[in-house]
């Protein structure tokens, strides 16, 4: 299951994230994409960057910031060899692993 929490960009860094954005379009909040957790640090996916790169918002006690990361090379083992739709060395699973019949991992 997907972590719960949510958070609002603040105004600075969403000026900044849709100054980098590839594709010109941020959500002014967004869901943590790892499993549930409450402890740590959160991250939002923003976008899509060069390739092979994401635009993150990682959160967690008083640290908001915007974070380039690599994705995650990781795909599933079946025959569609699904990738993660998380970045590189991620914790717990990966997306595949907790993908829902009426959920697609990869939408944040």
């Amino acid at each position: 299951m997907r972590c719960a929490h949510w958070r609002c960009l603040p105004l600075d860094l969403a000026r900044e994230a849709l100054g980098r954005s590839a594709s010109g379009c941020i959500d002014s909040a967004v869901q943590c994409q790892l499993c549930a957790h409450e402890d740590g640090q959160h991250y939002g996916f923003l976008d899509d960057l060069e390739y092979g790169t994401a635009l993150w918002f990682r959160w967690g006690g008083s640290v908001v910031e915007l974070v380039v990361l690599p994705d995650c090379p990781v795909a599933g083992q079946g025959p569609d060899k699904e990738g993660c739709c998380l970045f590189a060395d991620h914790a717990e699973r990966h997306t595949w692993e907790e993908a829902h019949p009426m959920e697609d991992p990869c939408i944040s």
